[in-house]
């Protein structure tokens, strides 16, 4: 007999905004500590970010044009992911918008489920591609390559103070991570 797995993902509901605003920012304060400026850092991850997240996600989640996936352990929400048309992917279908889980929450299994659910409903909407910008000094750029993304190229991000370059990776067929 197997064990559960200690996760489940299933689709993202409007009542779930608020658990996936503080991910979010808490996530990104747990990633990037000591990798973006902390007066940069300090901004996107204070209460009125989280609030700012919030009403973000709800109006995504309301208008349904995004696939959105929770990842959760019990009853809480400890990561997610979303996807929806390209924004600057030319001659690919999909991008990757978020992907992001807790630390406590890392190493199970969870980012890979995640990915391959959000691949599964974009494929099944007719998607055969997926994009996604990283930051080049994020630790899971390294991850993203090891379920079979290939760098394509990299931009530059001003932000107050300096800039951030992002790379892009890309799935050139989605049946791969399904």
């Amino acid at each position: 007999m197997t064990s559960p797995r200690p996760f489940h993902v299933r689709a993202a509901i409007p009542a779930d905004a608020p658990a996936l605003a503080q991910v979010h920012v808490t996530s990104w304060r747990e990633t990037y500590m000591g990798l973006l400026p902390d007066d940069f850092l300090t901004r996107m991850t204070d209460e009125a970010m989280r609030e700012r997240r919030e009403a973000n996600w709800r109006q995504t989640l309301a208008q349904g044009q995004e696939t959105v996936l929770v990842g959760e352990r019990g009853a809480e929400v400890v990561a997610f992911a979303s996807a929806g048309p390209p924004r600057d992917h030319p001659g690919v279908d999909a991008e990757l918008y978020t992907l992001y889980a807790l630390r406590k929450a890392q190493g199970r299994g969870l980012g890979r489920a995640l990915l391959a659910g959000v691949a599964r409903q974009l494929h099944e909407q007719g998607d055969r591609s997926l994009a996604l910008w990283v930051l080049d000094v994020n630790p899971t750029r390294a991850w993203y390559i090891r379920q079979g993304g290939r760098e394509e190229g990299a931009k530059t991000v001003p932000i107050p103070g300096g800039e951030l370059r992002e790379v892009r990776l890309v799935w050139d067929d989605l049946g791969q991570l399904r």
